[in-house]
């Protein structure tokens, strides 16, 4: 996994790096999956699948964080394996992972949002480069 969680006055950021564009989107969802638990402590039975659309990386980038944010607001389900898939400014992905329970998983940050705030998605030779902050 290659991300690191910035330090950002009253919120939390992330920049997560990629030998490919979905390799860093990966990353990226990991990272914040990170700042929610610990990823080691989920098991992988469930999976969710989504497809999101976007005018631009930064725009897909945000909606896919979002999407993440989202499921598991709404059915408590947070994984610790995403494959995703990017062609065309349309991403199709898949989170394996399971439901959030207090009892086994250690609760750490409430994420509430991706931000647009500073957003860097970037190709600098043949390696990708995100930088997100969220609302927490």
């Amino acid at each position: 996994m290659s991300y690191q969680v910035i330090d950002v006055l009253g919120d939390v950021g992330l920049r997560a790096e990629g030998k490919s564009c979905e390799e860093c989107f990966i990353n990226a969802g990991l990272g914040l999956y990170s700042l929610i638990t610990d990823l080691n402590l989920i098991e992988q039975k469930e999976t969710k699948e989504f497809e999101l659309s976007a005018e631009t990386l930064e725009d897909l980038l945000v909606s896919f964080l979002n999407e993440l944010i989202f499921i598991f607001d709404t059915s408590g389900f947070i994984g610790n394996l995403i494959e995703v898939d990017i062609e065309n400014n349309i991403i199709k992905v898949k989170i394996h992972g399971d439901v959030f329970d207090p009892k086994k998983h250690e609760r750490r940050l409430l994420v509430k949002a991706a931000t647009y705030h500073n957003l860097v998605v970037k190709q600098e030779n043949n390696h990708w480069i995100a930088e997100i902050i969220f609302d927490i």
